[in-house]
């Protein structure tokens, strides 16, 4: 009983270690460049090894929890069997509702440990410390509503002596991509994270030129990739386990992770204009904002049980948090976009509609025109 109680005290015990090193880091990182404490501001990167730390601690508990059977944990009685072949058990952890968000905490942190060691020389960069900012609060978003309202450690009702579990959908134990779908998937939702962030602190620092694109081309670049290889991997499953209409019948999870993919196409070729040309600074702004913003929406329709999809979740009690959050980003970035807008105000000028710049402009509005269809 000791060891079953342990799996769920130090999952419990990492996810409060993110939730509380993100507010913290978001509070004192935040005063500190305020303040011009670049001391204060370089201790960001302490923060974001810790939530990697925490993140780690969590996820390993969970595959302990599933691998020992741990059915006194409430999330383990709903995927865990004993007749679940090894390699799907370690994709068990994401196949429900709270794994899945497990897995966005531990991608996240990667990537906020991954800017913090990418930018170790410019910690004290205000630019810098607002990203950090910025990340530590989506972590904190997403520890909360991990460590609150979709625990994966929660503890389950008591069960008789033998009990064997369920074990995860069968759809997800006859192929060998659920094991690189959906981490993959991941790492193109969350990936997006960094560019925004940057595109927030170039709007609170006023450095909104083309230097903060120089800092996050190859992070948009990464994350479209991941993006395009796990929608790609998804098709790739579906058909194989569904059949040919399995991805293709306009499934409305499948559309979810289109969206931002979408956006993002557009994002990558435009921001080449403004790089050569200053032009198209709102736009990319927007286009931006749009991606990461269709990413927690494609969250929401995925998890929230709005929707009737074998891709997607059952209902669970985190589409509030969502939508509430999807709001906030909408607006706030909105809101710096209207308070910078003197200087977002582009140099150059576009010479005529059939110039190269002509060109991706119109790319832009198919793809952005296909998001909104």
């Amino acid at each position: 009983m000791l060891a079953v109680s342990l799996n769920a005290a130090l999952g419990n015990a990492g996810l409060l270690v993110v939730l509380a090193a993100s507010v913290v880091g978001a509070l004192s990182t935040g005063l500190a460049i305020a303040t011009g404490n670049q001391r204060g501001v370089r201790q960001a990167s302490a923060y974001a090894w810790l939530i990697l730390a925490g993140a780690l601690v969590s996820v390993i508990a969970m595959q302990r929890a599933l691998e020992m059977r741990d059915y006194s944990i409430a999330y383990i009685q709903d995927v865990g069997s004993s007749t679940t072949p090894g390699i799907y058990n370690v994709a068990a952890m994401w196949s429900a509702l709270e794994g899945s968000l497990l897995l966005w905490v531990l991608v996240l942190s990667g990537f906020t440990a991954a800017v913090a060691w990418r930018f170790r020389k410019r910690a004290s960069d205000p630019l810098v410390g607002w990203a950090l900012v910025d990340m530590f609060v989506v972590s904190a978003f997403f520890a909360l509503i991990t460590f609150g309202p979709a625990n994966p450690f929660a503890a389950g009702p008591t069960v008789p002596v033998g009990f064997d579990g369920p074990g995860p959908n069968p759809l997800l134990q006859d192929h060998i991509l659920v094991n690189f779908h959906p981490p993959i998937l991941y790492l193109g939702y969350v990936g997006f994270t960094v560019p925004f962030a940057f595109a927030i602190a170039a709007l609170i620092t006023g450095r909104v030129g083309e230097g903060w694109l120089m800092e996050t081309r190859r992070w948009a670049l990464f994350s479209w990739a991941s993006l395009t290889i796990g929608i790609l991997l998804g098709a790739w499953w579906s058909y194989e386990v569904l059949g040919w209409s399995g991805v293709w019948a306009w499934d409305p999870v499948e559309n979810a992770s289109l969206l931002p993919w979408l956006t993002g196409t557009a994002y990558i070729h435009s921001v080449l204009v403004q790089q050569r040309r200053g032009m198209l600074r709102v736009w990319n702004l927007s286009l931006l904002i749009a991606t990461f913003a269709l990413t927690i929406l494609g969250t929401f329709l995925t998890r929230s049980g709005v929707i009737n999809s074998v891709h997607a979740f059952a209902a669970g009690q985190i589409d509030g948090y969502l939508l509430g959050f999807f709001g906030l980003v909408t607006i706030v970035s909105l809101g710096l976009i209207a308070w910078r807008g003197d200087r977002l105000r582009s140099p150059g000028v576009m010479d005529s509609p059939l110039s190269r710049e002509g060109a991706f402009l119109a790319n832009n509005l198919v793809f952005a025109g296909l998001a909104l269809v």
